[in-house]
């Protein structure tokens, strides 16, 4: 796991890149506010049920959640299960909110 930040990640969504972004959040949290990942709960992370993302372990995976605590838990997860790229987003979507939602 190796930390991105928010600004790399809007810069390379701005430029219309397509990343592989993974909310970790619960889906009220994810109702509330997004940019745009596929939601796998923790929980489901934890208990291995990943098959949505199974294809993903040799590309770039960037997880996020509030603050960045359980991306960071999830990213360690995906690694052990043979992950080979994966990003937390630095500080989450409060970092994302304060610095990009006016």
């Amino acid at each position: 796991m190796t930390i991105i930040t928010a600004d790399e990640v809007k810069a390379r969504l701005d430029a219309g890149e397509k990343l592989h972004l993974v909310d970790v959040r619960e889906p009220h949290e994810n109702a509330e506010f997004n940019i745009g990942g596929q939601l796998i709960p923790l929980g489901k992370i934890q208990a291995m049920q990943i098959d949505d993302i199974e294809d993903l372990k040799e590309e770039e995976v960037i997880l996020y959640c509030r603050s960045g605590n359980r991306s960071g838990q999830a990213a360690l997860i995906l690694d052990a299960a043979g992950f080979t790229n994966t990003k937390n987003l630095a500080g989450g979507m409060l970092n994302w909110i304060q610095q990009f939602k006016n």
